[in-house]
């Protein structure tokens, strides 16, 4: 029987696939409600969602791109104050908490920390390129700056 998942099954298919099922699995899965026949209706009715999906995945590109160019921009500079010693070197460190603090706080911006590609917590003063994974295939640096208390 042909069938169309509607929910991910471990080792038989993935959400939104059509495949060929043995009949028996195929109406218990039916009955469980993670598939469902492969009739014209629900063909058309499955194109139409993927259609949707994709032209919802492409707003979501474009606005990360405009953010990326936001980012980008010559004008856009965190600014974070620290305690620091004489040879500047910060009495702590500046984490990517922090800095997506301030990004909100300073240009009303949220960036999830877990997005900000920080090695290791930043230790010194200056200017800083933090990079940014907005999107799959869409990279930004935010340049931060960071200056004495």
């Amino acid at each position: 029987m042909k069938v169309i998942f509607t929910q991910d099954v471990r080792g038989k298919g993935k959400r939104g696939e059509v495949k060929e099922l043995p009949d028996g699995y195929a109406n218990f899965l039916i009955k469980s409600g993670k598939v469902k026949q492969a009739n014209a209706q629900a063909m058309s009715q499955l194109a139409g969602q993927k259609r949707a999906e994709a032209r919802h995945d492409a707003e979501i590109l474009a606005e990360a791109k405009v953010l990326k160019e936001k980012l980008e921009s010559g004008d856009f500079v965190v600014e974070l104050k620290a305690k620091a010693g004489t040879d500047g070197r910060l009495f702590g460190s500046i984490t990517s908490k922090q800095i997506s603090q301030a990004l909100e706080q300073q240009y009303q911006l949220k960036i999830d920390k877990r997005k900000m590609d920080l090695k290791e917590p930043i230790r010194s003063m200056g200017y800083v390129n933090v990079p940014v994974k907005l999107h799959n295939e869409v990279a930004a640096k935010i340049r931060v700056h960071i200056s004495e208390k």
